[in-house]
């Protein structure tokens, strides 16, 4: 059950993201006040700590003050390291990555008031999670309306059991939510709680036309856009980056760190030359978001020399390419070696972006077939990137 005096705490959240401005339909925050963050927190959380450690956070070894002004609070909670560990299982700081947590409330009210509901859509959402979100839509839809998929069997069975305290008995499903689920299709909407390389058109296929698809598209931790886009009656769909958006990326599309020796893997150059523009470019969100509709494969790897250098790299596994950039006085040089330039082709791109006045990630358009993705800027031809299925 709710804790009993959660109830401000949800009426004061209501009012916070109202003021942001995120939360502007009185239907979705009578569902911000009536449905309890706490439930979907269980057994715990993990706050950040010192060197880069977690400290395991339960409700019962907690304050109920305490625990609710946590459970309100305007922050993502990482719930589950490593896919498996949970705050429940030690009381120590542990390492680890997190593989599930509870988004931020200001994030999950700003993209289900994109998804544009109204009481009698339908609505597919990839990435259970805590099932905070799913509550929500349940809330504001039905819970016959609303089916929601996620691949962590452990994630699935907290999120359901959260949900059934809740009051919801929807339609949960553990499995691949890259594949959707086809089964009650086809949805008005398709909401996706994580990241992914590309749309799937298999959620194309599985919303009516008219119907809107909203995901976080990018396989970076960051410089990655929220797509919106709308199904057309002969099967595609367009859209538009709406706002930057991060998540955790869908389990099977997960980067892996590379490994083995940076050195060797980048022994033999081809060519060497100084950069026309600064590696550090990448720092920034959006050159890090055309960087990967340029090359949807690299990877940005940071490291240190011997000698305290900064050193960075960037790797195309697939296509056996690098470009490895070191600093002196004069600027950045850059080597590069295996089948395709890859620092020639991103230049390419950050330059044309430059002239084009730097837009924002709002300028990019999308566009969705069964035999490509298509992402363009305005009419520059050096600002569209086709990504082809087979």
């Amino acid at each position: 059950m709710p804790l009993p005096d959660s109830a401000p705490h949800r009426r004061a959240l209501a009012d916070r993201l109202e003021a942001a401005g995120v939360l502007t339909s009185p239907p979705w925050r009578t569902a911000v006040e009536a449905v309890a963050r706490e439930l979907f927190l269980h057994p715990g959380v993990f706050l950040p700590a010192e060197r880069g450690r977690w400290r395991p956070i339960t409700m019962l070894g907690t304050d109920t003050q305490d625990w609710l002004e946590l459970a309100y609070s305007d922050q993502s909670l990482a719930t589950q390291l490593d896919g498996f560990r949970t705050a429940d299982q030690t009381a120590d700081l542990v390492t680890g990555v997190p593989t599930s947590s509870s988004t931020t409330p200001l994030t999950v009210v700003s993209m289900i008031e994109d998804l544009e509901l109204d009481d009698r859509h339908t609505v597919l959402e990839i990435g259970t999670g805590t099932g905070y979100s799913t509550a929500l839509m349940c809330h504001r839809l039905g819970e016959d309306n609303v089916t929601t998929i996620e691949v962590d069997p452990q994630v699935a069975a907290r999120a359901d059991a959260a949900l059934e305290e809740a009051g919801f008995s929807t339609w949960t499903v553990t499995g691949d939510g890259l594949l959707g689920h086809p089964a009650r299709a086809p949805y008005d909407r398709v909401i996706a709680t994580c990241a992914v390389r590309r749309i799937p058109y298999t959620w194309i296929r599985q919303t009516k036309p008219g119907g809107v698809v909203l995901a976080t598209v990018g396989s970076w931790p960051y410089g990655t856009g929220l797509a919106k886009v709308t199904v057309n009656e002969d099967g595609g769909a367009e859209g538009r980056i709406i706002s930057r958006s991060s998540f955790m990326q869908a389990r099977s599309q997960a980067t892996k760190p590379l490994a083995g020796d940076l050195s060797a893997r980048t022994a033999y150059a081809d060519t060497e030359r100084l950069a026309k523009v600064p590696p550090t470019l990448l720092d920034e969100w959006m050159p890090a978001f055309l960087t990967q509709l340029a090359a949807p494969g690299a990877q940005l790897v940071r490291a240190t020399g011997s000698d305290g250098a900064r050193l960075l790299y960037l790797f195309d596994p697939d296509r056996e390419s690098f470009a490895a950039f070191t600093q002196d006085p004069a600027g950045w040089t850059v080597r590069q070696g295996g089948p395709v330039a890859l620092w020639d082709e991103m230049e390419q791109t950050l330059t044309a972006w430059q002239d084009a006045g730097q837009p924002d990630i709002s300028a990019v358009r999308l566009h969705i077939t069964n035999r490509a993705h298509t992402y363009w800027i305005g009419e520059k031809p050096l600002l569209r990137w086709e990504h082809r299925l087979a």
